[in-house]
């Protein structure tokens, strides 16, 4: 598999250099064209061990890739950053998917812009979890390293393992800022 080299281009004709975000709450609706909420509000669920565990049900559309990749099942402990965020690079997974589901409740911000081998500023969104919600992000799609903004956690990342280089990563270019807020 060949990877073109990504490129982060300047803003169309007409467009700001500088992009100011706020984050909207993460909704199946609106995160669709990168990948999948995971949470169980509104998810197919079934009764297992007699009645004593609910199962809801293929949440996530796990991606290993092509080869002998497999699913690797990971605990990431992160620390917050400082809100707002300034946004100095993106990265993506071209090889296969990658899934967040928060350990403790914590909220988590979400930083994305659609797969490809080109980003442009004015295609970056931002959503805010609710701490019940995970994400799964789709192969290829670009995002922020995970950001917390209150304090420490950690969280269940399944991603791939395997042959072959899985990020790239893409620098925000001199003169474009981007910063995302939390709504008040």
């Amino acid at each position: 598999m060949t990877i073109a080299s990504p490129t982060f281009l300047p803003p169309a004709p007409g467009t700001p250099a500088s992009l100011a975000l706020v984050a909207q709450p993460l909704t199946r609706e609106a995160f669709a064209a990168f990948g999948d909420v995971i949470e169980s509000a509104h998810s197919r669920s079934m009764s297992i061990n007699a009645g004593m565990t609910t199962r809801f049900h293929d949440l996530a559309r796990v991606d290993p890739g092509p080869g002998d990749s497999r699913v690797l099942v990971n605990i990431f402990e992160t620390q917050p950053y400082a809100m707002p965020l300034q946004v100095g690079m993106l990265e993506r997974h071209p090889l296969g998917s990658q899934a967040f589901v928060p350990m403790d409740g914590s909220r988590f911000l979400v930083v994305v812009a659609p797969a490809g081998d080109t980003v442009r500023v004015e295609d970056i969104r931002a959503f805010v979890t609710d701490g019940r919600q995970g994400v799964n992000y789709a192969r290829g799609v670009w995002h922020h390293p995970l950001v917390v903004t209150q304090q420490p956690a950690s969280f269940v990342v399944i991603d791939r393992g395997g042959v072959g280089p899985n990020c790239d990563e893409i620098l925000v270019p001199p003169g474009c800022e981007v910063r995302v807020s939390l709504a008040d």
